[in-house]
């Protein structure tokens, strides 16, 4: 999100070397229902969320580019760079982001003011994959994952909330470089209902959802410079996926 959505909003009422990695890889593959999506897989797994990186799966796991720019122009590597992989088990996705960023920001505590403008993590999930319209309901989230760990998304009453139960987040930076390990609850867009008590899905091998990811980046100015995403999204506007989850990539648990 840009500082452009609060405005809609008002209007109507997203030591690592490894981030240096030449085989990353791009998302090209496609499914034989949705062929221009890219498809990204997630292995099965359960690593420790320490930061660390230091697990079986994830040495096992491919990584993909956030390299697709949303916002912005595209930064110089020593400005910005990312690579991420995935995981699951029956209780979590789980997601290792590798970071390189020079300068981290975090001008709104409260974690509900402008927090788009805020270097932070987003993560797209449609569980069900059925696309469409999310603005302000729950088809699909735009978890907004704050330095701090605060998670933010928009409620069907077009009012910013925390989802910190959402997810899990332990992050460790040295120098430019951080290393983020999120496990994310996945739940029914459908079914779920805001203070309630909303029952988590259970993952199976072979499940297929909506899936993106993205970085805010902010050098320490009064709005971000950038927003770098994980798939092409067409068109002019490239800054849709906190509206319209057709542009998510799919995401398959094997």
């Amino acid at each position: 999100m840009i500082a452009h959505r609060f405005s809609l909003l008002a209007a109507t009422l997203l030591s690592c070397f490894a981030c240096q990695n030449p085989n990353a890889s791009n998302a090209t593959n496609s499914t034989e229902a949705n062929p221009d999506k890219p498809v990204f897989t997630a292995l099965y797994g359960t690593p420790i969320l320490d930061g660390s990186a230091a697990d079986d799966v994830w040495e096992q796991a491919d990584w993909y580019p956030l390299d697709q720019v949303w916002l912005g122009e595209k930064p110089d590597s020593n400005d910005f760079s990312g690579q991420y992989k995935l995981a699951w088990d029956e209780n979590n996705l789980y997601i290792l982001a590798v970071i390189t960023d020079d300068s981290l920001t975090d001008t709104h505590p409260d974690g509900l003011e402008a927090y788009w403008d805020d270097d932070c993590l987003e993560v797209f999930l449609d569980e069900d994959s059925s696309g469409g319209d999310h603005q302000y309901n729950f088809n699909a989230f735009a978890y907004h994952i704050a330095l701090d760990g605060k998670v933010v998304d928009i409620g069907p009453d077009s009012t910013f909330r925390f989802f910190d139960n959402h997810c899990l987040t332990r992050r460790i930076t040295r120098d430019k470089i951080s290393t983020w390990e999120v496990a994310v609850r996945i739940y029914d867009g459908n079914q779920y209902a805001l203070d309630e008590e909303n029952i988590p899905k259970l993952l199976s091998a072979g499940k297929t959802m909506g899936f993106a990811l993205a970085y805010c980046d902010n050098d320490q100015s009064p709005e971000r410079e950038n927003f770098i995403g994980s798939v092409v999204v067409p068109g002019k506007d490239k800054n849709v996926g906190w509206i319209n989850a057709d542009v998510f990539g799919q995401l398959v648990l094997k």
